[in-house]
C-alpha cells in the first residue's frame, strides 16, 4: 500500500490479493481517526488502533471488538444494536482509474471517465510518456513550501520565467526564448501540455563565457541527442522538455531523460508539500539508468531548478498577504486563451484560472482572470 493525499484528504492506495488496485480514505468509519501513519508498506488488512475496528483491503468492515457485547455475571452488556450491519460501515471507497501504470482516483463516483477528463489532446501526451512500459520507482523528494498551492500551479504553467529566473538555463543553452515550443490545453482549459526543444540560434554563443564549453563537455550525460532511447518524438535532435499538467494538483514531466511526477499537496491556504517521484523503465540499460539519476538532480529541494522556484513561491505568498487585493498582470501575448506555438506567455495560467473560476461558479472575464484571494482566507 501507499498513503498519499487528494487535496487535503488522506487516502490509501492498495493492491489487493486479486491484483486489483483499491483506494480508500484514511479515516476510520467508527470515530473518524486517521488510522494509517506509514507512507507505504505491506498489509493483509487495515485496522484502527483506537478501538481495533478491522477492514479488508477493499475497505469493507470485517470486525468490531465486543460487537455482541460483554458477558458479565450471566448476562450480556453493551454491544451493537441488532440492526447494525458491517457492510454499512466500511471505509469511504474512491472511484479508481489506471492507465499506463499510473493510478488516479476520485471521491466522485459519477465523475466522467479518465479519458474524457483529460480529453484527446492531453491524453495523447500522457500516453506518450506512460506508454505501457513497466515503471520502476527510483526515489522520492519532498519539500514543504510556505505558499498557496495555486502559486505552484502558476509557476509550473509559466514558461515565461525559466530563462529569466534560472539564468544558467540560458547561459548553457538549455532553455531559450527561441526554443521550438507548443503549449496545448484541453477544451475546458483544465489541463495543459508544454513541449519544447532547444533552439539553434544560440548554439555558438556558449564560448562567450569562460569555461562554459568545458563544462558542457563534462555534462554530456545531460545533453542527450538520441531522444528515441526514452520516448518517440516529432522533434528529435535536442534535449526535449515535455510537461503534462493535470488540474488541480498533478504534473507529469520528462526533461531530457528524467521521467517524474510532481504532486502538489495543499496544507491550508498558506503552505504546500511538493512531492517528486522519479521513475525509470524496467528495461532501461545501466547507462540509461545512470542518465536518469543524474538528470534528476535538476529537481527537488536542492535541485538546480527547484530551489529557485521554492524561494520565489514563498516570496509570492508574502507579497499577496501584504497586499491581498493585488491583481496579477497576465496579459503577455494578449488576453486570449488557446493553444500557443511559443513560450513567452502566461497563456496557460489564463486557462488555469478560467477553469478555476468556472469550478468556483464565477463568470469568466479574460481581462480579470486572476482576481483571486490567495492570502488569509483564500482557498
Amino acid at each position: 500500500f501507499q498513503r498519499t493525499v487528494i487535496g487535503e484528504r488522506s487516502v490509501i492506495m492498495v493492491r489487493d490479493v486479486d491484483g486489483s488496485v483499491n483506494v480508500v480514505e484514511n479515516v476510520c468509519a467508527h470515530r473518524g481517526m486517521r488510522f494509517c501513519r506509514e507512507r507505504h508498506g505491506n498489509r493483509k488488512d487495515f485496522f484502527c488502533p483506537y478501538h481495533q475496528w478491522n477492514y479488508s483491503l477493499k475497505g469493507d468492515l470485517q470486525g468490531v471488538p465486543f460487537r455482541r457485547g460483554v458477558k458479565q455475571d450471566g448476562k450480556v452488556n453493551g454491544g451493537m444494536p441488532k440492526d447494525f450491519k458491517l457492510e454499512e460501515h466500511g471505509l469511504t471507497k474512491l472511484k479508481v482509474a489506471t492507465r499506463g501504470g499510473v493510478v488516479f482516483a476520485s471521491f466522485d463516483h459519477n465523475v466522467e471517465s479518465f479519458e474524457e477528463f483529460l480529453g484527446p489532446t492531453i491524453l495523447h501526451y500522457f500516453d506518450r510518456l506512460f506508454n505501457g512500459r513497466k515503471l520502476v520507482v527510483l526515489g522520492y523528494r519532498r519539500q514543504r513550501i510556505p505558499g498557496n498551492w495555486k502559486l505552484m500551479q502558476e509557476n509550473i504553467k509559466d514558461p515565461y520565467h525559466p530563462g529569466l529566473l534560472h539564468t544558467w538555463f540560458s547561459t548553457f543553452g538549455l532553455w531559450r526564448a527561441d526554443n521550438k515550443s507548443e503549449l496545448k490545453m484541453d477544451e475546458r482549459f483544465r489541463h495543459a501540455a508544454m513541449i519544447s526543444t532547444r533552439g539553434q540560434s544560440g548554439k555558438n554563443e556558449r564560448g562567450r563565457w569562460s569555461g562554459v564549453n568545458s563544462f558542457m563537455d563534462q555534462m554530456k550525460v545531460l545533453t542527450i541527442h538520441d531522444c528515441s532511447t526514452s520516448f518517440p518524438t516529432r522533434w528529435c535532435g535536442g534535449p526535449e522538455c515535455s510537461d503534462d499538467y493535470k488540474f488541480p494538483e498533478r504534473d507529469h514531466s520528462a526533461a531530457g531523460q528524467s521521467v517524474s511526477t510532481r504532486h502538489i499537496q495543499p496544507n491550508g491556504h498558506g503552505s504546500l508539500d511538493f512531492v517528486w517521484t522519479h521513475f525509470a523503465f524496467e528495461d532501461d540499460t545501466p547507462e540509461m539508468l545512470e542518465r536518469r539519476l543524474i538528470q534528476a538532480n535538476l529537481f527537488g529541494p536542492a535541485g538546480f531548478v527547484s530551489a529557485d522556484d521554492g524561494e520565489v513561491i514563498e516570496l509570492f505568498q508574502e507579497g499577496f498577504e501584504q497586499k491581498p487585493a493585488y491583481r496579477s498582470v497576465i496579459e503577455m501575448g494578449g488576453h486570449e486563451i488557446g493553444d500557443i506555438e511559443y513560450k513567452i506567455t502566461p497563456g496557460l495560467i489564463r486557462g488555469m484560472y478560467a477553469y478555476w473560476r468556472e469550478a468556483m461558479g464565477e463568470y469568466y472575464c479574460p481581462r480579470y482572470v486572476c482576481l483571486l484571494a490567495r492570502s488569509n482566507g483564500g482557498i
